[in-house]
């Protein structure tokens, strides 16, 4: 089936200690780029999560966003100086004896000192958070890709459609290429006749003959046969539900259908073709936009 490159996907576990949040959204692009924005001490995982994204999105440029939040990240230990802190003790001891005072030391005051007692933090990176951080990803990017399978289906509703229309025309486009040639050579002759003014026969081995060029020049059924194998394949890779990324050889289809198109348009020399050109090519246009999002 086929799957749009747009797409967005989230989800969250909580529990007492953090709360894990991934937000991803996805748009067009000629390949796969995946950027995630997460937490410095989550970094180390940062791969693992890309390869877990890359199985869920083949095409498409997806930014995430990891966010995890709670006080079991951090852990919180005390650092005392000892060494400090009984230089400080023998040092007040010494003072009191010194000046012949008594006052009793304030050892609350003391071990507030920024030299004596140092907070240490220590991130937690813990298995069950790595797991809970994995499974997140995982959610959201299941999330995501129902969202673009979802987008992909309305695309391929509407490609039918436009491919219907286009079928339509070149039926048109090959009932009236018949015709062009016959209508030439009634034109040519025409011409010829008030240019001769009824004084002189037309030749008709020169008529035929200039017919005949024309005829090899105009002739369309080359072109027409190719742009309608190729509207086939186009409706068929829809039809199929074909597997994996399939947005490039769609794209690859419009280019060749609007080369065959621009012949048609150049070698015809009739109006009707003419105008039934246009319309093909601003339908193949509309196509060429719904292809671009397509994975």
């Amino acid at each position: 089936m086929l799957v749009s490159m747009t797409g967005y996907g989230q989800a969250f576990i909580e529990n007492e200690n953090y709360r894990i949040n991934v937000e991803m959204k996805s748009i067009n692009h000629r390949f796969s780029e995946v950027t995630i924005r997460m937490p410095r001490q989550f970094l180390f995982l940062e791969d693992r999560l890309k390869k877990i994204i890359n199985q869920y999105v083949q095409r498409g440029k997806v930014d995430v966003f990891l966010t995890v939040e709670g006080e079991g990240l951090v852990e919180r230990t005390l650092q005392v100086d000892w060494n400090l802190l009984q230089e400080f003790y023998l040092t007040h001891e010494s003072a009191l004896e010194k000046l012949g005072v008594t006052q009793q030391l304030n050892l609350e005051k003391l071990l507030l000192h920024p030299d004596v007692v140092t907070v240490l933090e220590k991130e937690n990176q813990s298995e069950t958070l790595v797991e809970h951080i994995i499974t997140t990803t995982k959610k959201a990017s299941e999330e995501l890709l129902q969202m673009r399978k979802k987008e992909g289906s309305i695309l391929a509703s509407d490609l039918k459609q436009r491919l219907k229309k286009l079928d339509q025309v070149v039926v048109n486009v090959e009932a009236h290429a018949s015709c062009v040639v016959d209508a030439y050579q009634q034109r040519l002759l025409k011409r010829m006749e008030e240019f001769l003014d009824d004084k002189l026969e037309v030749e008709e081995s020169r008529l035929l003959t200039e017919v005949a060029i024309f005829a090899d020049k105009a002739n369309i059924d080359e072109e027409l046969t190719r742009l309608k194998s190729h509207l086939e394949q186009f409706f068929l890779i829809i039809e199929q539900h074909e597997q994996g990324a399939v947005g490039r050889k769609l794209d690859f289809l419009v280019q060749e259908m609007n080369r065959e198109v621009n012949t048609i348009g150049s070698k015809s020399n009739d109006i009707h073709i003419n105008k039934q050109v246009v319309e093909l090519k601003a339908e193949l246009e509309k196509i060429k936009e719904q292809v671009q999002n397509i994975e």
